[in-house]
């Protein structure tokens, strides 16, 4: 009988290359290649350990192949990974056959906010903060149309109701059976930003506060009296993974979207989150503080 990877290798031959791998795919195969490199071994090296030609590593390493599990583990073998959790949490990778809901945007939306979707769809936990309003996965209707349309890239009319529709299925993932654990961290001045008017503002913060009610959300406020504090001015989206090497960090920036997946990048914001909870009211006190900003509202009104 031929090994492992001999018989997968005939078994994946014939798989079709993909010509734009999602943003699963692509951190799947990059993975793969860093496994490869803490081995020491150049693609070519390890294509010749496999019995595979180096473009079929290039390939998987770059997410336009499907792998199968037995490849994933013949991987780990040659690569001299003894990380079980790793491997495991790898070859639950690959297993995906369906496509997510995210996909019917493929041609209106940007790819990276798909990626995104995809990501918080599999994520074992999140953890949001965000400074200047309300994170979206908490947004309302109206509060979140009335972002889009104050966007700094004007979008027209169609171009909003895509973005708004698909922030809004994006939330499912807080209503879904056995939901993650969702934590957000947000500035006193996202509260008291009258996004929309005072009505859709007032109606803004009863939905956090309905939504602090699930034992699986954790909100927490960072008054202005904390004064400085780090990751100030940034909103960061921490999405953990099965395991702590296949964590993810999203920043939604001026220039554009980034993916953060190094080991030293995830690091530093683990640490950023411990020190922003270090300076955030507790839970309780985050109510509190919500309830008495409506209640100024009201008066305005």
């Amino acid at each position: 009988m031929p090994p492992v990877w001999v018989t997968d290798r005939i078994e994946e031959a014939g798989k079709p290359v993909r010509s734009n791998p999602t943003g699963r795919q692509l951190r799947f195969g990059s993975e793969l290649r860093k496994l490869r490199e803490r081995a020491g071994l150049s693609a070519t090296q390890s294509g010749q350990l496999l019995g595979v030609q180096q473009s079929q590593i290039s390939n998987m390493e770059a997410g336009r192949v499907g792998v199968s599990p037995e490849r994933v583990r013949a991987l780990a073998c040659q690569y001299e990974c003894a990380d079980q959790p790793l491997i495991k949490a790898l070859t639950g990778m690959t297993g995906e056959r369906t496509r997510g809901w995210w996909e019917q945007y493929r041609e209106l939306l940007p790819s990276a906010l798909l990626d995104l979707a995809e990501l918080e769809h599999h994520a074992k936990a999140l953890r949001d903060c965000i400074t200047a309003r309300i994170p979206g996965l908490l947004q309302t209707r109206d509060y979140a149309r009335e972002i889009f349309v104050q966007a700094v890239t004007q979008l027209s009319p169609p171009e909003i109701e895509h973005r708004l529709s698909f922030r809004i299925k994006r939330q499912d993932v807080l209503y879904r059976d056995s939901p993650a654990p969702y934590e957000a961290v947000i500035h006193e001045a996202a509260l008291r930003m009258k996004v929309g008017g005072p009505t859709v503002a007032r109606q803004q913060l009863q939905h956090l506060l309905d939504m602090s009610d699930r034992n699986h959300i954790t909100l927490r406020v960072i008054t202005f009296d904390a004064g400085a504090f780090p990751g100030s001015g940034q909103s960061i989206y921490f999405v953990h993974g099965p395991v702590p090497q296949l964590d993810t960090v999203y920043l939604d920036q001026s220039h554009g979207i980034a993916f953060l997946d190094a080991e030293a990048q995830l690091h530093k914001y683990r640490t950023l989150f411990e020190r922003l909870e270090a300076v955030a009211l507790t839970p309780a006190r985050t109510r509190d503080l919500i309830h008495t900003v409506m209640q100024d509202l009201k008066e305005q009104m």
